[in-house]
């Protein structure tokens, strides 16, 4: 099994804080810093996770220097409310890329965060490459995603790319819609209740777990089932597991 994964990344900080007090001069809190953690954001999380379920199986193509590239999370430590995310300043150059060099993966992942990384034109001919290609995407579904294989939006990303969709797309959309799951082909995927500590990463691993399944037993339905337990127990993490 062989996995490109193609998308912008980032590092994503997140900063755990005790805020007893309110600042003096502004009604802000004062944070003061318990710990700090790291990890792999955007594209490279995706990738991450898909190497975790599936050791050595994908490959990476992303921006350059990519762990120079911040969210950094302000969270306070007992209730896990997010305080503030400061994002670094960075633009990312369009990718190139050898479209022949496509046909030596079982599958094409686009993770892709609508950063200017990706075109809608080059994830177009991507999809028009392969056969196997898997889109999670920040764009508007469109016509450029009309060759994917699978499309996996949240409910937010459904909303905006309603205007857009044609029966062909509609075919073609995995929805995940958080604590209800998600719709697949007029069919609802339920899953269990959980305790939520955290939704960050949630989405990468629901789109992980889609892939390698679907990679290892071709079956989309039982792929479906797979990701919704593996994101279901990743809310029950604090930070991105």
């Amino acid at each position: 099994m062989k996995i490109l994964v193609i998308g912008e990344s980032c590092k994503d900080v997140f900063v755990y804080c005790d805020a007893k007090r309110l600042a003096p001069d502004v009604p802000v809190p004062v944070l003061n810093v318990v710990r700090q953690t790291e990890n792999p954001g955007m594209a490279a999380n995706a990738f991450r996770l898909i190497q975790k379920l599936q050791p050595n199986s994908s490959v990476l193509l992303t921006n350059d220097n990519w762990q120079n590239v911040t969210k950094t999370r302000f969270v306070d430590e007992k209730s896990n409310h997010h305080f503030l995310r400061v994002d670094s300043p960075h633009v990312f150059e369009p990718l190139e890329i050898n479209f022949e060099e496509l046909s030596g993966y079982d599958i094409i992942a686009i993770s892709d965060y609508n950063k200017g990384f990706l075109t809608e034109e080059t994830i177009e001919k991507i999809c028009q490459c392969h056969p196997n290609v898997f889109i999670d995407t920040k764009k508007p579904i469109k016509d450029f995603a009309k060759s994917a294989k699978y499309i996996k939006i949240n409910d937010f990303e459904y909303q905006n790319s309603k205007p857009y969709l044609t029966p062909e797309l509609e075919a073609k959309i995995i929805h995940t819609a958080g604590e209800n799951g998600c719709y697949f082909s007029g069919k609802h995927y339920a899953v269990n209740k959980v305790e939520v500590k955290d939704v960050s990463g949630a989405g990468d691993s629901f789109f992980a777990a889609l892939i390698v399944s679907f990679a290892s037993k071709r079956d989309i339905d039982y792929a479906i089932k797979f990701a919704n337990s593996i994101s279901s127990e990743t809310v029950k993490h604090r930070g991105v597991s």
